[in-house]
């Protein structure tokens, strides 16, 4: 049996922001409405599902694989928004990126304080 995550649901205080903000930053394709989510979806058919709530949010960590030159284009946004960033997933290391596992990687926030990662190679690779 193989076993693969389909998709996951991100909260949001408003989903229609979260939604653009991630297809932008990502270079994603434009979200789909689908009963209460805008869902965005990645390359490998995994799709974030976000859903708006009145609760506080809960910041969660969601990290993405990219290429080389997806790094550059993702990390070329972040930086033209003027977007905090961090080289580690606390915070500790602010305005750089790390070269773990002979990659690069770099944290940064969403609207709603998730802390989302792109990096270029897996973690023990």
């Amino acid at each position: 049996m193989t076993v693969q995550l389909n998709h996951t649901i991100i909260e949001a205080h408003d989903k229609k922001e979260t939604a653009a903000f991630l297809t932008e930053v990502l270079g994603l394709g434009e979200p789909v409405s689908y009963g209460p989510f805008a869902v965005v979806q990645a390359a490998n058919g995994v799709s974030l599902d976000v859903m708006r709530t009145d609760a506080p949010v809960h910041p969660q960590h969601y990290a993405f694989l990219v290429s080389e030159d997806e790094f550059d284009q993702i990390f070329g946004r972040i930086t033209e928004r003027g977007l905090e960033y961090w080289a580690d997933p606390y915070g500790r290391e602010p305005g750089r990126i790390n070269h773990n596992d002979g990659g690069r990687g770099v944290y940064w926030n969403d609207p709603n304080g998730h802390r989302l990662e792109i990096i270029t190679r897996p973690y023990g690779g």
